[in-house]
């Protein structure tokens, strides 16, 4: 199959594809995340209970089933719930602003409880620990504070009865020690009691701990409020009570739930129970019959039947913590207990919407573990439409950007790489529509990347075209080896870029997954592009009038700069420099430190658009009068915004359960308003100690995944010692990027972790491209020293990698200014990626390469041999003059180059001499034994070159019999 022909399918091809993709991206919809549709995010931790103190997969996949079903019953539409890792789970609910209510019903454990009240399972031993034991019924009198109750609690010795305790151990409460104030608790993990507080423990706080056996429960939500009297005597105060951890049925041993009201009209719910549920209820309630009876007076029933509440028992329906009734069993009317056929009932919820959703958490069922809150994010729909406002104007002015500077560098090749460019955003857009892929303001950012990664491709393959032309070959030549040669440069390059995406999906946050997905997708759609696309564009115009002329290219006869510059012989100035900067960044972060985002730090950061204008003063009094925890250390700036009126931002240490409480204080206070009257602007991003800590171990792992892996290929694809010079580039690289942030202080988040990881690959382009000339021009010199080799490769590929960086710079350029502040974030720390990526793979890498390969015997052995004939080592092969010579023999010393082929690059004779003789051009360093010896004298080099020359001569005339064959249509 010609050229011609294979090419004609191709585009082929590429037209029955665009066409597809322009029905899927007219026919499909965008799946918007939230941060760019607005919706609230939370991600739940699992934590073991006393029934299932060892989680394991089954658990987390129950877990999510149930969480999924009530994420249903809120009625959200297309919610995202997925699991993070082992033991987390992340539930993306798009639209829902009421974090509120989103918190209360996905993640409550729902475990509901019923206890003999007066009694127990142990006969003589109630259930209910008095304050005082003189007192005959101790449920007259329950602890007026939550403190006393806990101390006294604090106090008993652990035990666990039967195995029916609740708790998997003890229980936690932290306390103000002057106020006596709980500031967080109950918890089973002592250090959850400091997400509140940054993950460190607050001054003037006291911990009690109350032994495994022993609960404490109060009858309304278990919140103490410090501005009551010592003894609360008001009608809804019941106290708090101490209790046997002893339940006799748990929300297991129920079914059907429902809301319905009860004689008064206030909201109730009522169940019935399991086969064995009822037998525990008619057993309990039975226990609880007879010990009224035991009490009352005889013939009290017949008698006076009005009196027996004074002397019935009860049990306490408790849900989470809280004991939400205590109905009597009247011995009189339930002799023998209740045998449950009828069912229960649970009152006293409060408001009819909790008990709507107390009905819908038991009918679905309780989880089987615990779920700890630990990060929550709210987005508005207004600030999610700005963000997506301000990420597409970022691409289109990135993509049109890198156009303009292809088309005005390459000229009519830069035309071809802007249609692959446009072929390519296509493409992709129909890929994210497919799939789908839920777009993200890191996936946006990802996009944008590829359009670097893309337009870097058709860079490369230009420049090796504009080469071969320069060396005198026809079009369609240069267009062939300019693909050939390229293709393997550009693999390597991507195919890093590559890995870096996997292990920064695999191990990464489910943001920064997104930024990595289409990070991964569009690189592959780039090199399809940049390959397949515009080299069938140039190969089928190969022989049209269009391209005879390589100017119309952007290929002069002549390469219009030159490096002739020693780059190696000046290393020690460049690790100079290098050991400069990176000590200025060592001081900066010893004597600085980081600024660590919420993302590390854990806290709270909240962005309002506010109805009418407020102080710094007035908003943090708002968040301190309404009990916020951490208000008053809180970082409060009114920012100047050009979508908003009245913009806040709060920054502080609160924990995620109670971040949600902060939208309605400021909403009462202040009002919130959206962009020119639009709806509420609103976000909230909340991450708690645990969640910080795992994105930091899975940064570290990430890195230092990513350079093992890097290194490995490098060395598979290279050599081993190639491998060396590329981790010590890369940890420069990073080494100098974090010296940067230390240096101006600004802020570490998420996004510098995807920047971090990204610049691992796109440090690697340059250093492939470098490393790859250097393979190609090794066994094209056998008699030079390797710093010659270097300097040849450098100057020969200096050009091409500025403009490889030039077009990524065009991309985060457009990122950093017009992008919002993730996007900032992560171009920043992109942009010092890139500038630090050139020049550690031009003067880090490179020089360290030389360094130690001139340590090998064979180059040794050149070199001084070069060091015998000259007395120096020039910078360049071809300046070289390797062969002594015999004055008085009259022969002509022999230049390094043209005996071996001559300098890559440097002459067309040289290059055409290989390439008709069938020596590799590149690609691979072939054995050590195709090298010349450098001790080789100057018998067997002319030997060599007259072998060369007859078959280079054979091979013309090979060639020349072919086309007078094709020319006269006679057979081969």
């Amino acid at each position: 199959m010609s050229n011609r022909r294979r090419s004609a399918i191709v585009l082929g091809l590429v037209l029955i594809l665009l066409a597809l993709s322009g029905w899927a991206i007219a026919n499909k919809p965008t799946v918007l995340g939230l941060d760019l549709q607005g919706g609230t995010e939370l991600v739940y931790e699992a934590i073991p209970t006393p029934q299932n103190p060892d989680i394991d997969q089954d658990d987390m996949n129950r877990a999510i089933e149930i969480v999924r079903e009530r994420v249903d019953a809120l009625g959200v539409a297309e919610p995202e719930i997925a699991p993070i890792g082992e033991r987390q789970i992340s539930v993306s609910l798009p639209n829902v602003e009421n974090a509120d209510q989103a918190i209360a019903l996905v993640g409550d454990t729902a475990q509901l409880y019923f206890y003999d009240f007066e009694g127990g399972p142990e006969e003589g031993v109630p259930n209910v620990i008095p304050q005082d034991p003189d007192v005959e019924d101790p449920s007259s009198r329950p602890y007026n504070r939550l403190y006393d109750a806990v101390t006294a609690a604090s106090k008993r010795k652990p035990e666990c009865y039967q195995d029916l305790c609740t708790t998997n151990g003890p229980t936690y409460y932290l306390f103000d020690s002057k106020t006596l104030e709980l500031l967080a608790g109950p918890t089973e993990r002592r250090s959850d009691l400091f997400l509140p507080f940054g993950g460190e423990r607050p001054p003037n706080s006291e911990i009690k701990t109350v032994p495994q056996g022993t609960v404490v429960l109060r009858a309304e939500p278990a919140e103490d409020n410090p501005n009551t009297e010592s003894i609360d005597e008001s009608e809804n105060a019941r106290g708090w009570y101490v209790l046997r951890d002893r339940p006799e049925l748990t929300g297991d041993e129920i079914r059907n739930p429902e809301q319905n009201f009860d004689q008064f009209n206030q909201p109730i719910v009522t169940f019935e129970f399991t086969d064995e549920g009822r037998k525990a209820f008619q057993k309990v309630t039975e226990r609880i019959a007879l010990r009224g009876q035991a009490q009352a007076p005889p013939g009290l029933c017949s008698s006076n039947p009005g009196a027996a509440p004074g002397f019935s028992g009860s049990f306490a329906v408790v849900l989470d913590g809280e004991i939400q009734s205590r109905p009597i069993i009247d011995f009189c009317e339930n002799p023998r207990g209740i045998d449950g056929r009828t069912g229960a009932q649970i009152s006293g919820i409060g408001s009819l919407q909790e008990a709507q959703d107390l009905a819908k958490v038991l009918r679905i069922g309780a989880l089987p573990v615990k779920l700890q809150l630990i990060s929550e994010t709210q987005v508005s729909a207004t600030l999610g439409a700005q963000a997506l406002n301000e990420g597409l104007v970022a691409g289109i002015v990135g993509l049109i950007i890198v156009l303009g500077f292809l088309v005005a560098y390459y000229r009519f090749l830069g035309v071809v790489a802007g249609l692959g460019l446009l072929v390519y955003a296509v493409y992709f857009l129909a890929l994210i529509k497919v799939i789908p892929i839920t777009m993200t303001l890191p996936g946006i950012a990802g996009t944008i990347l590829t359009i670097g990664v893309a337009a870097d491709s058709n860079i490369v393959i230009f420049e090796r075209i504009k080469e071969e032309l320069r060396k005198g070959k026809s079009m369609l030549s240069a267009i062939a080896v300019g693909y050939r040669r390229g293709i393997a440069t550009i693999l390597d390059a991507n195919i890093i870029i590559l890995l870096t995406a996997f292990i920064l999906f695999v191990l990464a946050t489910a943001g920064v997954k997104g930024f990595a997905f289409t990070l991964g997708i569009g690189t592959v759609v780039a090199l399809f592009t940049a390959v397949l696309f515009t080299q069938a564009i140039l190969a089928m115009l190969g022989r049209s009038k269009i391209l005879r002329s390589p100017r119309f290219l952007g290929a002069s006869d002549e390469q219009k700069i030159k490096w002739e510059f020693d780059f190696t012989g000046a290393s020690k100035w460049f690790f100079t420099i290098s050991g400069i900067i990176l000590l200025v960044g060592a001081i900066a972060f010893a004597t600085k430190q980081f600024n660590l985002g919420i993302d590390f730090e854990s806290g709270s950061r909240i962005t309002a658009g506010l109805a009418k204008p407020a102080t710094v003063e007035e908003v943090r009094q708002a968040l301190t009068d309404a009990g916020i925890e951490g208000a008053e250390s809180a970082k409060i700036q009114i920012v100047e915004s050009d979508q908003l009126e009245n913009a806040v931002q709060i920054q502080a240490g609160i924990d995620p359960d109670q971040a949600a409480e902060v939208r309605p204080v400021l909403e009462e206070e202040f009002g919130l308003a959206g962009a020119e009257g639009g709806e509420e602007a609103y976000e909230s991003t909340t991450v708690g100690p645990t969640f910080g800590e795992q994105i930091a171990r899975t940064t570290a792992i990430a890195i230092a995944f990513s350079l093992l892996v890097i290194c490995i290929y490098v060395a598979i694809r290279f050599e081993a010692k190639y491998a060396v010079p590329v981790l010590i580039a890369l940890i420069h690289d990073i080494l100098l990027t974090a010296g940067v942030y230390a240096l101006v202080d600004r802020e570490v988040t998420s996004a510098t972790v995807a920047a971090l990881l990204t610049i691992l690959g796109f440090s690697m382009y340059d250093t492939i491209i470098v490393f790859d000339r250097i393979r190609e021009n090794v066994p094209r010199m056998p008699r030079a020293a390797f710093s010659q080799i270097v300097n040849r490769s450098m100057s020969e590929i200096m050009t091409r990698s500025i403009i490889t960086g030039l077009s990524s710079v065009f991309v985060l350029a457009s990122l950093l200014v017009f992008g919002g502040e993730t996007l900032r974030d992560f171009s920043f720390a992109m942009m010092v990626g890139v500038a630090s990526g050139f020049y550690s793979s031009i003067f880090i890498a490179t020089p360290v390469l030389t360094h130690w390969k001139e340590r090998e015997p064979a180059y040794r052995a050149r070199r001084q041999q070069i060091l015998e004939t000259m007395g120096y080592v020039p910078t360049f092969p071809e300046q070289n003059v390797v062969a002594k010579v015999d004055e008085e023999r009259g022969e002509r010393p022999v230049p390094a180059g043209v005996a071996a082929g001559g300098p890559a690059g440097a002459g067309a004779e040289g290059a055409a001499a290989e390439e008709a003789a069938g020596e590799p051009a590149g690609g691979g360093p072939g054995p050590r034994g195709a090298e010349a010896s450098p001790d080789a004298s100057a018998g067997e080099e002319d030997e060599r070159a007259r072998k060369r020359k007859e078959t280079a001569a054979k091979a013309a005339r090979r060639a020349s019999g072919r086309k007078r064959r094709r020319k006269h249509g006679r057979p081969r």
